[in-house]
């Protein structure tokens, strides 16, 4: 059989609409937009590894009787009037939690949402980018070539604006697919829920100790080291706020790491780290070098510690030999998990989450009945239908373990 033959989108509909930039401009769409019919298509484009923030450099919609919209955040930075006129309405993003913060900047918060990205993975879909879904569901090819694009530029080429049209041209025709295809496959009311439980969400909270996520910070053994990366890591956050830099673009992590553990003691001793002879590091060696001649005098009871255990279990890779009953109980769990995961077509993780996986398996309920058990998942976090799904055989696999004494 011949594959069928795809057809490429290359020009907005109506054309590439012009750029709200001014609240004249920004009203009429709102009108127009709580004028029209059905979901709403909506999409963000960023500057990630670019700019310091997560903020939105454009924002895109589309609904059915308004058309399509472009709007410049910058200038009008204040979306709460259309989050009003959209009230109630369907909200059609693809991977929505990288958006909604974003969003939520501008005044923009959906309370009912579709996530394309989120249906395809519980469908099964191998690959849920948006060019391969738009493509394998629709049978429409989307130009990708901008998704990486430095969005803060000014003016915004008209390549990067087709490019932001065409995104959310066919937006609601494949949640229209998409609803349909779950649907017939009962898994609707589970994607309402996971919609629900994104759009109820909380933000996320300030990470504690941030520069601990420094990428090659295992290798860094004393906390003489460990001071080094928390200082330098810190005036690259100060530098990449003020500058609005993304601030692996100031000072990659890779050069904190080396400091650290070479931890010179002169301006051509820090030089011989390459990175820090790039453009946007060498403008502050002298900074950078007292930020590691403090690490390296600081007190000892001023000094970083070592991560203590947190709330949670040990890394699984130590449960053998620390608790091999729970060792046990996590095999069970997990294998039961993976097999409701293939029966229904989706990832392990769209299914239960791993962590909760991994905490029942820890410390399960001293009653080991579905009901103990789905409790528990509760507790965790779960979802109703992923309760329904997995307490009945991760309570029986845990019944099994401990029948034969191995629990």
């Amino acid at each position: 059989m011949t594959e069928p033959e795809v057809q490429p989108l290359l020009e907005p509909k109506e054309g590439i609409p012009p750029v709200i930039e001014d609240p004249e401009a920004l009203a009429a769409a709102v009108h127009a937009f709580a004028e029209g019919t059905g979901p709403v298509a909506v999409d963000a484009e960023r500057a990630s590894g670019y700019r310091y923030s997560g903020r939105a450099y454009l924002v895109q919609l589309r609904r059915a009787g308004a058309g399509s919209a472009l709007i410049d955040p910058i200038a009008c930075p204040d979306l709460s009037e259309l989050d009003s006129a959209l009230d109630g309405a369907e909200i059609v993003l693809h991977a929505a939690t990288q958006d909604l913060p974003c969003l939520a900047e501008l005044g923009f918060r959906p309370k009912r949402l579709f996530d394309t990205e989120l249906a395809g993975r519980l469908l099964g879909y191998e690959r849920v980018g948006l060019g391969t879904m738009v493509e394998v569901v629709l049978g429409l090819r989307l130009e990708k070539g901008h998704s990486a694009a430095d969005w803060s530029t000014r003016p915004l080429p008209e390549a990067w604006l087709r490019y932001a049209a065409l995104d959310v041209e066919v937006l609601v025709e494949l949640r229209d697919a998409l609803h349909d295809e779950l649907n017939s496959t009962g898994k609707l009311d589970w994607a309402l829920e996971e919609f629900a439980s994104i759009a109820a969400a909380p933000g996320h909270p300030p990470r504690s100790d941030p520069w601990r996520r420094t990428s090659g910070i295992h290798r860094v053994r004393t906390l003489r080291g460990l001071a080094v990366v928390r200082e330098l890591w810190t005036l690259r956050d100060e530098i990449a706020r003020e500058s609005d830099l993304a601030p692996g673009r100031v000072l990659p992590d890779s050069a904190i790491v080396q400091a650290a553990l070479d931890q010179p003691r002169t301006t051509k001793a820090l030089t011989e780290i390459a990175p820090f002879t790039g453009r946007s590091a060498r403008r502050y060696l002298r900074d950078w070098l007292a930020a590691v001649t403090q690490a390296r005098g600081m007190a000892e009871s001023d000094l970083p510690q070592p991560v203590g255990p947190g709330d949670g279990p040990p890394p699984a890779n130590r449960w053998a030999d620390r608790d091999p009953a729970a060792a046990r109980r996590l095999a069970a769990v997990r294998t039961a998990v993976a097999a409701l995961a293939d029966e229904h077509r989706m990832p392990i993780e769209n299914l239960l989450q791993p962590d909760s996986v991994r905490r029942l398996a820890w410390e399960p309920p001293a009653d080991l009945s579905e009901d103990a058990v789905g409790a528990r998942l509760r507790e965790l976090g779960a979802r109703e239908w992923q309760i329904s799904l997995t307490a009945h055989p991760m309570a029986k696999a845990l019944e099994r373990l401990e029948m034969k004494g191995e629990a």
